[in-house]
C-alpha cells in the first residue's frame, strides 16, 4: 500500500529518542563517582546496570506486540518518559535498594519500550532499505553514549553526580516529548513510491513466519546465540570501560571519558557499516 509519509522525519525523530535512552551505556561514567558519594561498593553499584540489562528485554517483546497494533507514538513516548524518569529519579536515590528501582527497574523497562518500538515501526516504513534504517537506528542506540558521556563528566565535575542525573533526566523526558510528535505509524505493507517488492529474493523466496513458528526453527537460535554472545561481551565492558579506565590505568575522569567515547565510536561506525553490508545482506538476515 502506497501512503504518503515522511518517513525521513520519523527515522530521525526515532534517533533521536534512542540517542536518549542509549545513554544508559554511559553508565560507567556514573559508577565512581556515584560510588564515592554514598561510599557505596561498586558490586553494589554496577548490580543497577545487571537488573537494566535483565528487565529491558521484557518491555522490548510487550513493545514490540503494542507496535503491532498500531500504538508505537505511544509506546515510544511511554517508554522515553519513563526512562527519563528512572534517571531523575536516581538523582534523588538514598539507599542501593532505590537504586536498583530507579535506574534498574524504571529506566531498564522504559528503554525497552522505546527501542523496540523504534525499531519495529521504523524498519516498515523502509521495505527498501531495511539495512540502512535498522543500522542507524541500533547505531542511535548504541551511539548515545558518545553524546552523554562528556556531558555527564562535565555535569559531575561542576556540580556532582545526582545533580547529573536530575538534569539529564529532564532533558532526555523533554526530547523524547518533542521528538514524538513527529512519529506516526507505519502504515500495514507499506511501499515507499515507486517502489515494488521482488517477487523472488535472490537467496529463494521470502518466508514469513508468525513468532511460534521461528521459534520451531533451528536458524532463530543461531540467531539468538550470535547476538547473545556479541550482546554480553559488549555490554560488559560498555558497564566498566571508564571504571576500568580510571582504576586499572590511572586515568582521569575526563581522560576515561574521552578513551569511553572513542570505544563507543568505533561501536557507531561499525553498526553503520556492518549492520547494513552484513547482516541484512546474508541468508540468514532475510530469512525472518
Amino acid at each position: 500500500m502506497e501512503t504518503k509519509i515522511n518517513r525521513w522525519l520519523i527515522l530521525i525523530a526515532s534517533t533521536a529518542v534512542l540517542l536518549c535512552t542509549g545513554a544508559v551505556y554511559a553508565f560507567s561514567v556514573f559508577a565512581g563517582p556515584l560510588s564515592q558519594l554514598k561510599g557505596w561498593s561498586m558490586e553494589e553499584i554496577m548490580l543497577a546496570f545487571t537488573i537494566n540489562a535483565a528487565v529491558g528485554p521484557i518491555t522490548m517483546i510487550l513493545g514490540g506486540l503494542l507496535t503491532d497494533r498500531g500504538a508505537a507514538r505511544w509506546v515510544i513516548a511511554g517508554g522515553g518518559v519513563l526512562f527519563g524518569a528512572g534517571f531523575f529519579l536516581t538523582g534523588l536515590v538514598n539507599s542501593p535498594a532505590m537504586l536498583y528501582l530507579t535506574y534498574g527497574v524504571f529506566a531498564g523497562l522504559g528503554q525497552g519500550f522505546a527501542y523496540s518500538a523504534c525499531l519495529s515501526n521504523t524498519i516498515r516504513l523502509f521495505p527498501d532499505k531495511r539495512g540502512l534504517a535498522s543500522g542507524l537506528i541500533t547505531a542511535g542506540m548504541g551511539g548515545a553514549a558518545i553524546i552523554a558521556a562528556p556531558i555527564a563528566n562535565r555535569l559531575i565535575e561542576s556540580q556532582d553526580v545526582l545533580a547529573a542525573f536530575r538534569i539529564l533526566g529532564i532533558a532526555y523526558i523533554v526530547i523524547v516529548l518533542v521528538a514524538s510528535l513527529f512519529i506516526r505509524k507505519a502504515p500495514e505493507d507499506y511501499r515507499p513510491a515507486g517502489w515494488q517488492p521482488a517477487a523472488q529474493g535472490k537467496n529463494g523466496p521470502q518466508i514469513n513466519l508468525n513468532w511460534l513458528d521461528m521459534l520451531k526453527t533451528p536458524t532463530f537460535y543461531l540467531i539468538i546465540v550470535m547476538l547473545g554472545a556479541g550482546a554480553f561481551s559488549g555490554l560488559m565492558i560498555a558497564s566498566n570501560a571508564s571504571v576500568i579506565g580510571q582504576s586499572m590505568f590511572g586515568l582521569t575522569a575526563a581522560a576515561a571519558a574521552f578513551f569511553f567515547r572513542f570505544f563507543h565510536s568505533c561501536c557507531f561506525l561499525c553498526q553503520l557499516v556492518l549492520i547494513e553490508q552484513l547482516f541484512w545482506s546474508c541468508p540468514l538476515g532475510h530469512r525472518f
